[in-house]
């Protein structure tokens, strides 16, 4: 008996179904809409849900344990930098999920999931990252290009 063990086994074993959760929830955050059977929908919901809280909070630790779990940095960014903010006066409820219908090969009810709010650019603050650090540019001007090309063909020319 499973007393006390929440979720769905989704007929994976535990590293697989990891990974698969994972993956999707990293596809989520990337393309902020996928589609899915519903059970699978259903466990990437609780997931999905702990990913936004923790992109809210924005703090090392947090990012820390998002990246244990969605393991593409660029993702991580997106998820502290735009979904944390976007979400920031929202208690919960991030996702929603709308079904779809039935797969065609094998009639299983398929649904999509997907971010409450929709992006936008004008309502949301995108939080700033560190600057990086500057890059010390010479300027070059006309007058030093033509010298150094002038230096140049005076060179090929000996």
């Amino acid at each position: 008996m499973r007393h006390n063990n929440s979720g769905k086994r989704l007929g994976r074993n535990t590293s697989h179904r990891q990974a698969m959760m994972r993956n999707m929830v990293t596809s989520l955050i990337e393309h902020e809409k996928i589609t899915t059977t519903d059970t699978k929908a259903k466990e990437l919901r609780k997931i999905a849900e702990k990913m936004i809280t923790l992109g809210k909070r924005s703090d090392l630790h947090a990012r820390r344990q998002a990246l244990e779990v969605v393991r593409d940095q660029k993702m991580v960014a997106k998820l502290f930098n735009l979904l944390g903010p976007r979400f920031q006066n929202r208690q919960g409820g991030y996702t929603r999920i709308i079904k779809i219908g039935n797969r065609l090969g094998d009639n299983a009810p398929v649904s999509r999931i997907e971010f409450v709010e929709e992006l936008d650019a004008s309502k949301v603050k995108v939080r700033e990252t560190k600057p990086e650090v500057e890059v010390k540019t010479e300027s070059v001007t006309s007058e030093s290009v033509v010298k150094s090309e002038s230096e140049t063909n005076a060179t090929e020319k000996s």
